[in-house]
């Protein structure tokens, strides 16, 4: 069953065009990495997912609910587009967490607000949550206390807090260092062990390759090539995958 389905999707920033006719889908339980250089679309391409971006063109459903549809010459937009939003969750390049909130109403207030859920079974769901991620003893603290690694955790913890069908990345650890990047891949990587429908933008390649059922390449706007990482990572035949993959491992 597919969880994600985008047809025909077209973005333009003035006299640019962004994403050039893209179409994909993602099945429950799929871990899809989108990989390409700078520039390409990719970051574009979630963010129209995720509603942050109006298409120019296509459509956008989730789980058999159809979120935006071209009509006539221009998109339309469910009304009931708080229903779309609790199918997913964004876990942001710089954490995005609320600096005056403390890490346990960091994962509270989407739920409790915009969910209307119990407070007190949030609550409880969410020291599991961070149980998990290993932030337990945070709880009381605030983003500012944290390292980069810890803040990203928070984030992903609080995406979850949603109960999303899909989760998005996009860049999860561009803003950290090395040490800090182990931290986070390994909590992505038991999401995925555990059949979490994911979609990740992302430079690093040997995770792509290790995590992934399946891996997109996009440059310039459209996706060049797509299959397992297998296939798109040791046996492409496509010219502009080699070039890209002998130019990001030197």
């Amino acid at each position: 069953m597919s969880v994600l389905e985008m047809k025909n999707v077209r973005k333009s920033f003035k006299n640019v065009e962004v994403l050039k006719d893209i179409s994909i889908k993602v099945d429950k339980g799929e871990v899809v990495s989108i990989i390409g250089p700078s520039g390409s679309g990719k970051s574009t391409l979630l963010r129209c997912a995720t509603l942050l971006e109006t298409m120019d063109a296509g459509s956008l459903t989730y789980s058999d609910e159809k979120a935006a549809w071209m009509e006539g010459s221009s998109i339309k937009y469910t009304k009931n587009l708080n229903s779309v939003r609790s199918r997913f969750g964004l876990v942001f390049q710089n954490y995005n967490l609320f600096p005056h909130y403390s890490v346990i109403k960091n994962l509270m207030d989407p739920p409790v607000s915009n969910q209307k859920r119990d407070k007190n079974e949030v609550y409880n769901e969410c020291r599991v949550l961070l149980d998990k991620m290993g932030l337990l003893d945070k709880e009381n603290a605030y983003p500012c206390m944290l390292s980069g690694g810890q803040q990203q955790r928070v984030s992903i913890a609080r995406a979850l807090a949603m109960k999303p069908d899909i989760l998005f990345f996009d860049e999860p650890t561009s803003a950290l260092d090395p040490e800090l990047t182990g931290e986070v891949l390994k909590v992505i990587k038991q999401l995925a062990d555990e059949k979490m429908t994911m979609v990740i933008v992302t430079h690093e390649m040997s995770f792509a390759k290790a995590v992934s059922d399946r891996v997109i390449f996009m440059d310039n706007g459209v996706i060049v090539e797509q299959g397992t990482p297998e296939e798109v990572f040791d046996n492409t035949a496509n010219e502009r995958t080699k070039q890209f993959l002998r130019n990001y491992n030197k």
